[in-house]
């Protein structure tokens, strides 16, 4: 089992009887005499999504889960979920859309780069790609002098999703956009 100061961003582990996946960490050395090192943990529930911070003190033992990821490619989406196809042997895996949560909002027909994450072989997350590119569907017409400024209006993505774009962007347009945040990141 690793120590708190061994684990990396990505890496998945078990607290208190849930598994999370670990998205950033922030290291801190107190300054007082005999102060250790501390590491906040800012971590992703799996599955569900919950987000939660631990801090730990760099000794401290923690336990890995055992997960595994599977790169695929979304299929179709019917009445019980999410269907991907994995990129390795072609098995299909379906994920409830409870269990996809707010990321249905980022997938669309044959996107790649999906990892899911498999728990004793049965479907409980995805991991989408950093990036995504969307289609922009509704957004209010361009207004002169847009360029010279900086401001932002909303936008309505093909998926459903809303996301603030800069004047420039109109309807018809491919833009990138960050899925962990949900901002707009630049033209595709």
């Amino acid at each position: 089992m690793p120590r708190a100061s061994e684990i990396k961003r990505g890496n998945v582990i078990e607290h208190d009887g849930t598994v999370y996946a670990v998205r950033q960490i922030d290291r801190s050395a107190p300054t007082a005499r005999g102060g250790g090192t501390l590491f906040r943990f800012k971590l992703h529930g799996i599955p569900g999504g919950e987000r939660r911070e631990l801090t730990c003190k760099g000794d401290d033992v923690l336990r890995e889960a055992d997960l595994v990821r599977r790169q695929s490619s979304f299929s179709y989406r019917d009445a019980d979920g999410f269907v991907f196809m994995d990129d390795e042997d072609f098995r299909q895996h379906l994920v409830s859309e409870a269990d996809v949560g707010e990321a249905a909002g980022y997938i669309t027909d044959g996107l790649g780069g999906i990892f899911v994450l498999l728990i004793d072989d049965v479907p409980v997350a995805i991991d989408l790609p950093q990036s995504v590119v969307l289609e922009v569907t509704d957004t209010a017409p361009v207004m002169k002098g847009a360029t010279a400024t900086k401001s932002n209006k909303p936008a309505t993505l093909e998926t459903g999703i809303e996301v603030m774009v800069p004047d420039y962007i109109t309807p018809g347009e491919k833009i990138k956009v960050n899925t962990e945040t949900g901002e707009f990141m630049s033209r595709a």
